[in-house]
């Protein structure tokens, strides 16, 4: 039996859709791989997977509201080649498409459940993360600092607290497509903490952007391999609900590694690109043990001790007894 040692994203609002004998076949999970002729169970579970709890985390994939760069891309393609788009911040618009998915995540609880905030380290990534799932308003009377300050990006926003909001930390790993747009480069960290007083940049390595070249795209199997780099890294936290915003680019091409194995319209819900501001749940699953993940829930049982031989495993053990 080979089993994979990477890992595997469900789409966490999927129900097992009834599919044909010969598409089961040609879409088995390469998960893991018996030499063992198929049997009857092989054909009931061939559209459902079986994962324990510990072994999962659940996220949710937001892509950045409108941007700048967004409006100006779509009028004319050149435009993202413009370094009047550096770094692009997000429109009035952009800032209402925020606005209502803090709604929504707010009255689906999901504000709640979040335990932690992963953010791509540009501006407009780090604008979405912070008015969606940071704090109230940010007063002087509070002693924490805030997650954003007053119209950072031009935004005319008043500071967002971090009072009652999860931790945030910004990741490169998470970033956009790198080179040639100006819109994926980014400032200095220096520049950003003046921004975002209480995102985490520690994990930034340099304090200028090393990695965005101004004549070298990234290549988008490039992207792919550094998305699951991404998600493998995920495995060193110790949260098991974590919110996620990055960038169409990164999210279609990482994510597109995913569900070949699954019913088309699963495959679809997976990897379909982001729309400005959309927020996808997952659930992503250590089938290679990444992670060192102890259940907080199972219970071993037997306490206090006690024979417990089950009926099948006596019939198994004496076979002559169960005839």
């Amino acid at each position: 039996m080979l089993i994979s040692h990477h890992p595997i994203l469900l789409n966490s609002t999927f129900v097992p859709t009834p599919i044909s004998e010969h598409h089961r076949q040609s879409q088995r999970s390469p998960l893991i791989r018996s030499s063992s002729p198929r049997s009857d169970m092989d054909t009931v579970v061939a559209g459902q997977s079986l994962y324990p709890l510990h072994r999962c985390k659940t996220l949710h994939l937001v892509r950045h509201a409108q941007g700048v760069h967004n409006v100006e891309g779509e009028k004319n393609f050149e435009a993202y080649k413009s370094y009047d788009l550096f770094d692009a911040h997000l429109t009035p618009l952009g800032w209402k498409q925020v606005d209502n998915l803090r709604e929504h995540v707010n009255t689906s609880s999901l504000s709640r459940t979040i335990e932690l905030v992963i953010v791509s380290p540009l501006l407009r990534t780090m604008q979405t993360a912070v008015g969606v799932f940071g704090g109230e308003a940010h007063t002087d009377e509070i002693n924490v600092p805030p997650l954003m300050n007053d119209n950072v990006g031009d935004s005319d926003r008043h500071s967002i607290s971090s009072l009652n909001a999860p931790p945030f930390i910004a990741v490169e790993l998470c970033r956009e497509h790198l080179g040639v747009h100006p819109c994926d480069k980014r400032r200095s960290i220096t520049e950003y903490r003046k921004m975002f007083p209480a995102i985490d940049f520690s994990l930034i390595e340099n304090d200028e952007d090393t990695l965005w070249e101004p004549d070298i795209r990234e290549k988008n199997e490039e992207v792919a391999t550094r998305g699951l780099k991404f998600l493998e890294w995920l495995w060193t936290r110790k949260e098991n609900e974590i919110a996620v915003v990055t960038h169409s680019g990164f999210l279609y091409h990482t994510l597109s590694t995913f569900g070949n194995d699954c019913h088309p319209t699963v495959k679809s819900e997976i990897c379909k690109h982001f729309a400005n501001c959309e927020l996808r749940s997952m659930v992503i699953v250590d089938r290679g043990m990444i992670g060192s993940a102890v259940s907080s829930t199972n219970y071993p049982g037997k306490i206090p001790f006690g024979l417990d031989l089950p009926s099948d495993v006596a019939d198994e053990k004496h076979p002559a007894n169960g005839k």
